[in-house]
């Protein structure tokens, strides 16, 4: 599809991008900002639909082949070619590639989910920050993660900097946004054992067996996990702190406990 040419900061077009970074207005229309090369390519590869790209080849040049710049222009999505200042305005970091894109939010449900015999399940509750939230998601699609389960609405799965910190792998997860009920019926219904991340819990995770269909839940490092996990988890693990600290970063936590789990298996 021949690009339309955009050159002005005042654009309709533009505007309308640089909304999409107030959450109210993603939940509104559905849309996200998918920016970076990585992330659009990882983004058409898990099928999202891409309802606009944007590119500025003053940038796009030292991240992709003229070959596939070329090769972008054949899509069937509409194309907009900007100049320097423009892509700048509608760039959410300093790191300009020259590639964004508009992509529809997925939305999967549990019906959607197709587990393995022996699944490894995330689920996440009252994780605020972007970028603890995709260091997760990529140590989830790291490690084969059948699912991941966010028990809150305020959690903003795509949120920009979510997809660029999980550097694209967010759309690769079976991603389902849920309450702590469902997932907690969802796991039982599965005979999921479920392990709730406490930093106070009397057991470590190195003391576990993790070769069963298993269930990881962690919290966020300010509020913990809510007395709905704590009473409801089979059982309670910690990660032993050495030190005068009394917990890890949540993403460190889950990327620990994760890649034990696999390591488990793979024996």
């Amino acid at each position: 599809m021949k690009p339309i040419e955009i050159t002005g900061l005042k654009n309709s077009r533009i505007k309308e991008v640089v909304k999409l970074r107030d959450r109210k207005q993603r939940d509104k229309t559905k849309l996200t900002v998918i920016e970076g090369v990585r992330e659009v390519i990882r983004a058409r590869e898990a099928d999202v639909t891409l309802e606009e790209i944007y590119f500025c080849e003053e940038f796009l040049a030292s991240h992709m082949t003229e070959k596939a710049i070329r090769q972008l222009m054949t899509l069937e999505t509409k194309l907009f070619r900007t100049n320097a200042d423009v892509f700048r305005k509608i760039s959410f970091g300093d790191r300009h590639e020259g590639l964004l894109a508009l992509g529809r939010q997925p939305a999967l449900t549990f019906k959607d989910l197709k587990l393995t015999e022996c699944p490894l399940v995330v689920v996440l509750e009252h994780i605020e920050k972007p970028g603890n939230l995709g260091a997760i998601l990529r140590t989830c699609d790291g490690a084969g993660v059948d699912a991941v389960l966010v028990c809150d609405s305020a959690t903003d799965l795509y949120n920009p900097n979510v997809i660029r910190s999980s550097i694209g792998t967010v759309f690769s997860l079976n991603l389902v946004q849920t309450c702590a009920k469902e997932a907690c019926s969802f796991l039982k219904k599965n005979n999921i054992k479920i392990f709730a991340t406490i930093p106070g819990a009397g057991e470590s995770y190195a003391q576990k067996d993790f070769t069963v269909p298993s269930a990881f839940v962690l919290g966020s490092e300010q509020k913990g996990l809510s007395d709905f996990w704590t009473q409801k988890a089979d059982e309670q693990i910690a990660i032993p702190m050495k030190g005068q600290g009394d917990s890890l970063n949540v993403s460190v936590t889950s990327a620990v406990v994760i890649y034990e789990a696999l390591r488990q298996r793979e024996l």
